[in-house]
């Protein structure tokens, strides 16, 4: 029992949300369409696919679904029928009413049955490059992560430090303005990674949130575990190459080179 706990508390677990109801890239296609799951001419183009394929490093993916669910259970069976056993399918029933808290709580809750070490959470709708994402699954500190864009109101989540260099993130949900109301020392475009290393905490954020933080966005919980913590106490990470694929035209960068 004592070697299988040990084991358990290493275990890496990639949580994954693809729940919204992608209406910006559904509008792009011409007919509804769960966005992580599109491609061109082979399976392999898909977000997910790509995603779950550059994660080889992990013991168990929870990916967290809503809108479109049963199109994502057979697209899962059909190209990624090789990981079954890793693949822990999540539903969440209030992809319309809640916000994104929530399928990042239903994620937790599902790793909360495993002694997980390592806890990854990505938003499904990117594109990473390889070697960044090969870095965040490496090292063993908490991660925060940026990316090279522009930091625009109609897409962008973005975070910033402030005088004594805490972290605050910032995201409209009505894509219309950002706002800083205070001095700060830098600002980024988040890359929608992160990585938690302290499984008490985080379960312990999880636990503790209210209704109306429940039907929040994600945000909620990832700056209740960073906004806490002095910054030399996680690594911040810059992704070489990032689509945040909104529509069909983002989605099309990712064929380019």
């Amino acid at each position: 029992m004592r070697k299988g706990n040990e084991e358990e508390q290493g275990m890496k677990i990639l949580v994954v949300t693809v729940a919204g109801m992608a209406r910006r890239f559904s509008e792009s296609v011409g007919k509804d369409f769960l966005k992580c799951l599109y491609y061109k001419e082979n399976p392999r183009e898909a977000l997910l696919f790509q995603m779950l394929r550059q994660a080889s490093s992990f013991d168990r993916y929870i990916i967290v679904g809503g809108f479109l669910f049963e199109e994502l259970t057979e697209f899962i069976e059909k190209n990624l029928s090789d990981l079954k056993d890793k693949i822990l399918l999540v539903k969440n029933g209030h992809f319309v009413d809640y916000g994104s808290c929530y399928s990042l709580y239903l994620g937790i809750k599902r790793a909360e049955e495993f002694g997980y070490g390592q806890l990854v959470f990505t938003e499904g709708d990117l594109f990473l490059d390889k070697e960044t994402f090969r870095q965040i699954c490496d090292t063993k500190s908490d991660v925060v992560t940026s990316n090279g864009e522009d930091i625009c109101a109609d897409s962008a989540v973005a975070f910033y430090y402030d005088m004594e260099s805490r972290i605050h993130y910032l995201y409209d949900t009505e894509h219309k303005a950002l706002r800083i109301q205070e001095p700060f020392t830098a600002v980024y475009n988040s890359g929608q990674v992160w990585k938690f290393v302290n499984k008490e905490r985080l379960e312990r954020i999880a636990g503790n949130l209210s209704k109306e933080e429940l039907i929040g966005t994600n945000l909620v919980i990832i700056q209740k575990y960073f906004g806490l913590l002095k910054r030399k106490e996680y690594q911040q990470l810059r992704f070489q190459r990032w689509v945040n694929c909104n529509t069909l035209a983002d989605f099309e960068k990712t064929l380019e080179g």
